[in-house]
């Protein structure tokens, strides 16, 4: 992988010099917490944000939580608890994308952080999230992301995606200190629980792709980043700790098919065509273990109607596909994807949540291609 040669604190002075001065008003960094009848997981994460909001006035942020027409009175909690923090209240539940975008486009920062609802932050996480984006082929950052339950193992330190169209987390229930020591180091994007982007660049891509709903649209996000000829990069020092999947039921049939149908959304609307010749076969057998895979433990249906509802989306697909063809063509940098052959089994293990968060089962129903 590609690395930053630049020590961490000269990034972080270099960024401060260069993006802001002390007596500019607009904040730097914008956080942006999408939130669906989240209001017991909002109480800790909006702790952890004031702990350690930084105090150099040069590093202004705000925050912003997007409220997905919530009915757990989240909204008048955040007024009451949280006067400080900006609220964008949705008329009708639109699901993770629309609320993220709405989040978004409110958003008055430089740079903008998507943060989970479920998770905490660490001291210094802004400073060290912002620090790549010394180099100008920065489009987003990738922090090095614990499993709260169990800190010493690690839910995500970036996302990798591999010829066979599987997205993974990279070093997902691993030993996180694998990862702290590390240098900043390119990888292929960054987890939606904690991105950092560069704004100005996030919102000409337009934020979240609506057809996705949720699941696998920030690895969309990703391959359009580095489709518009930008990079993600890892930062080992910004820690975030998440309670993986707290907010979605995995047993769902629904979110099952949703996800099944996403995946194939995700290869064919994104990989270059080059890496697709070579992909086609590779993706088909993961495809048919997969399938395998599913059947062998009773629930094969959910798999193959999401595939059934990707095939019928074959027309956004070839609209998304010449998208990213203007985007390669006006790209201020080559347009490199750090794609690898990686590994291809499902990735069915999860870190055990040992912590009392309750899930929040949210209704899920098909969408239709838009």
């Amino acid at each position: 992988m590609e690395r930053i040669e630049a020590d961490n604190q000269d990034c972080r002075l270099a960024n401060r010099a260069r993006h802001h001065a002390p007596d500019d008003p607009t904040p730097l960094c914008s956080v942006v917490i999408p939130s669906y009848n989240g209001r017991h997981l909002l109480s800790r994460c909006l702790a952890s944000i004031e702990r350690h909001r930084p105090a150099d006035p040069a590093l202004p942020i705000e925050v912003i939580v997007s409220d997905d027409a919530s009915t757990d009175g989240t909204a008048e909690w955040l007024e009451a608890a949280y006067p400080e923090v900006k609220l964008i209240r949705a008329q009708s539940n639109g699901g993770f994308c629309a609320a993220a975008n709405a989040g978004i486009a409110a958003a008055g920062g430089r740079f903008i952080q998507l943060l989970n609802n479920d998770t905490e932050v660490a001291a210094g996480w802004i400073e060290a999230g912002i620090a790549p984006f010394g180099d100008p082929s920065a489009g987003s950052v990738a922090p090095l992301v614990r499993v709260r339950s169990e800190p010493a193992l690690t839910d995500s330190a970036g996302d990798s995606y591999n010829l066979a169209g599987r997205p993974t987390k990279r070093g997902h229930g691993r030993p996180a200190g694998l990862f702290a020591g590390r240098p900043i180091e390119e990888v292929f994007g960054a987890s939606g629980s904690s991105a950092f982007y560069r704004a100005e660049v996030l919102k000409r891509l337009g934020g979240f792709d609506p057809l996705y709903g949720s699941y696998y649209e920030d690895v969309d996000l990703a391959f359009r980043l580095r489709w518009a000829g930008y990079r993600c990069f890892f930062a080992p020092t910004c820690l975030v700790y998440h309670d993986v999947s707290a907010s979605y039921d995995h047993g769902s049939p629904s979110l099952q098919r949703r996800m099944s149908r996403n995946a194939e959304l995700l290869f064919w609307s994104n990989m270059p065509a080059g890496a697709l010749a070579l992909a086609v076969v590779p993706h088909l057998l993961f495809l048919i273990v997969q399938g395998l895979w599913r059947a062998a433990r009773g629930r094969p249906w959910p798999f193959l109607r999401g595939k059934i509802d990707a095939a019928f989306c074959w027309r956004e697909i070839l609209v998304r596909r010449r998208y990213r063809g203007r985007l390669a063509g006006t790209a201020p940098f080559r347009p490199h994807f750090a794609l690898g052959p990686g590994p291809t089994r499902n990735n069915s293990r999860r870190p055990a949540q040992k912590s009392a968060v309750a899930r929040t089962t949210r209704s899920t129903r098909r969408r239709n291609c838009v």
